[in-house]
């Protein structure tokens, strides 16, 4: 016997917790130094990698995590994700307005001021270019993750400034992604610094001593 039945996808909004971690700044009111993990990470891995940076005590530094957590299989650890391409759209608008609500947060609890910059790692880096585009950051550090290619180069234009960094042996993030998001935000008239190191996908000691002297440069 054989059934017909019409099948309707429909989407529907609703309320969801986040997490995220707060380093304090070592002085008030404090720039921010806003992080995003990669792919199947907890918040406090991109939070370690944004402590590491030399003198970026001087910021209050905010690591937000996934809202799509699941399991590590072999730890049983929390970790999360930032979307898929399922109902693309909707995730991109939850997770720029889940990121809003994170510095409204932060700001009613600490002292802060400008500038605000994003930075993310892997999967993070397209959270970071959403959020500075969506908010219009001072700037972007952006390690072994590409552009997102909804985001126009009008919309790109609104960050004034990008650290964009690449091991040369990084499979996930090819040297033609590399090489396409150094023109796109070129030609978006962004003031681009590129750093490219002997490694693969990580967030290296070269892009940590970059990030250093980039978060300095915008203090001066």
């Amino acid at each position: 016997m054989r059934y017909d039945y019409a099948v309707i996808e429909r989407t529907i909004g609703t309320t969801t917790h986040g997490r995220f971690l707060v380093a304090p700044a070592s002085e008030s009111p404090a720039p921010l130094l806003v992080g995003f993990h990669g792919y199947a990470e907890p918040a406090e891995v991109m939070l370690n990698r944004l402590r590491a940076i030399p003198h970026a005590e001087r910021w209050l530094r905010i690591s937000i995590q996934g809202l799509n957590r699941f399991y590590q299989r072999r730890t049983n650890e929390v970790i999360a994700g930032w979307m898929t391409r399922q109902d693309r759209e909707l995730a991109i608008a939850d997770n720029l307005a889940y990121v809003s609500a994170v510095l409204a947060d932060v700001s009613r609890e600490w002292p802060t001021r400008t500038p605000v910059i994003f930075s993310g790692f892997s999967q993070g880096v397209a959270m970071a270019f959403r959020a500075a585009a969506a908010s219009g950051a001072a700037a972007v550090i952006a390690a072994g993750g590409d552009v997102p290619p909804e985001i126009t180069s009008e919309r790109l234009g609104a960050v004034r400034s990008v650290l964009l960094c690449r091991g040369l042996r990084d499979e996930w993030y090819s040297a033609e992604k590399f090489a396409g998001d150094r023109r796109r935000l070129s030609d978006a008239g962004v003031a681009l610094t590129v750093v490219e190191f002997d490694g693969g996908h990580e967030w290296s000691p070269e892009v940590i001593a970059a990030a250093s002297s980039f978060l300095r440069e915008r203090l001066a």
